[in-house]
C-alpha cells in the first residue's frame, strides 16, 4: 500500500468572508482507514510541519453509523 499521498491545499475565497482552506483526503487513503462522509475528524499541531488526524469514537451520524454497523455483520 502506498503510505504517502501528495495534496494541494485549497482556498476558498468568497466575497465579504475570509479565505477557507480545504484539504481533500484521497480515495485511495480514505479507503484505507475507513474514513467515511460525515466523519468528524480532530486535527493536532505537532510541529510546523506536522499534523495529526485522529477520530474521536464514534462520531458518525446516526444513518451512516447504521449502515456501517449493517457492513459488519
Amino acid at each position: 500500500m502506498k503510505k504517502q499521498h501528495q495534496i494541494t491545499v485549497q482556498a476558498i475565497r468568497s466575497k465579504g468572508c475570509n479565505p477557507r482552506f480545504y484539504v481533500y483526503v484521497p480515495l485511495a487513503l480514505a479507503s484505507a482507514i475507513g474514513l467515511e462522509a460525515g466523519e468528524k475528524v480532530q486535527w493536532t499541531l505537532l510541529d510546523r510541519n506536522t499534523l495529526q488526524m485522529e477520530r474521536s469514537g464514534s462520531t458518525l451520524p446516526p444513518a451512516i453509523e447504521k449502515t456501517r454497523a449493517s457492513k459488519k455483520k
